[in-house]
């Protein structure tokens, strides 16, 4: 057995006002994962071409192991736009290399040799990444593992029946206070509001509905992340683990809940006890933050 993390999905370039930097919010995770001395793999497609060979240039001296799979698509790309307040932006091509993630026999093994997955929603635009996607989540072992769906919704690229298809796989739920909304509508599992910098959202103005969307897929924990207003993270028999957001000078926030994610998984795998990786996850996040892209070097303070 491998003990792979796997980050399952894009992996793409980001181009941001200040040159390419690499991303995809899975081979983020795994980046982070891998920080803490886990075995982070990232698991993707790139295409015959010349950001492809600079992916794997680039994810070498990151010490982060890969999996690339290279198909007759380009490489995956997305456009980032920094307005005043440094959230980002996106662009995002269409019928790139990481849409076209075939199931191969050397996907299956890591599949059967992984303890735990973080996958989206954004790979599963296509049919041959969606069903990739499925046959990994459905090879994994069905007890004792981690199967973290890091929501992440982007423009138009989701609907209803991914949203489903994915939370009757996972046991983890992450995502934020303005996709919480959507998932509700979505799910048809009530109204929350859409939050502001003034009126940020209340527990008690979500948690009835995460309690049923847990209940009603069987799902074990659902992060909520609220930005500079702290996160949330509801777990077994009623329990609620609450952590204010540092303030800091905040470069960018691209790969920020990634980097959460990916710490508080790697954490909870440790054997930490939820609030200890709650605690964790936030203090790496906004490090993140004051730095420029999605995978920074982190300080080993940090890490200990």
């Amino acid at each position: 057995m491998k003990d792979y993390i796997v980050g399952l999905g894009e992996i793409l370039f980001d181009c941001l006002p200040d040159g390419k930097k690499l991303g995809g919010a899975p081979a983020n995770f795994a980046y982070h994962v891998s920080n803490f001395g886990l075995n982070g793999l990232a698991v993707s497609a790139i295409g015959r071409d010349e950001d492809g060979e600079q992916i794997k240039a680039e994810l070498a001296p990151r010490g982060l192991a890969f999996h690339l799979e290279e198909v007759d698509f380009p490489t995956g790309t997305v456009k980032v736009t920094l307005p005043g307040n440094g959230v980002p932006q996106y662009d995002i091509c269409q019928g790139v290399a990481y849409d076209n993630i075939p199931w191969t026999p050397q996907i299956e093994e890591i599949a059967k040799n992984s303890r735990g997955v973080c996958f989206g929603s954004l790979a599963q635009r296509n049919a041959v990444s969606r069903k990739t996607i499925h046959n990994f989540l459905d090879t994994m072992a069905p007890v004792g593992t981690l199967k973290v769906f890091d929501i992440n919704l982007r423009q138009n690229w989701y609907s209803r029946e991914i949203i489903e298809e994915s939370l009757v796989r996972c046991n983890v739920l992450k995502l934020n206070d303005e996709e919480i909304g959507v998932l509700c509508d979505l799910l048809d599992a009530g109204n929350v509001r859409q939050p502001s910098e003034d009126s940020p959202l209340q527990l008690v103005e979500f948690e009835d509905q995460c309690r049923e969307i847990m209940h009603k897929y069987d799902i074990e924990m659902i992060i909520l992340t609220c930005g500079v207003h702290g996160s949330y993270v509801l777990y077994e028999d009623g329990k609620v683990s609450y952590q204010e957001t540092p303030r800091v000078k905040v470069a960018d926030t691209v790969g920020a809940g990634d980097s959460f994610t990916g710490t508080f998984v790697a954490n909870l795998l440790q054997g930490k006890p939820v609030v200890e990786a709650h605690e964790k996850a936030v203090k790496v996040s906004a490090f993140v933050c004051t730095q420029n892209g999605a995978m920074p070097t982190m300080p080993q303070e940090l890490l200990k």
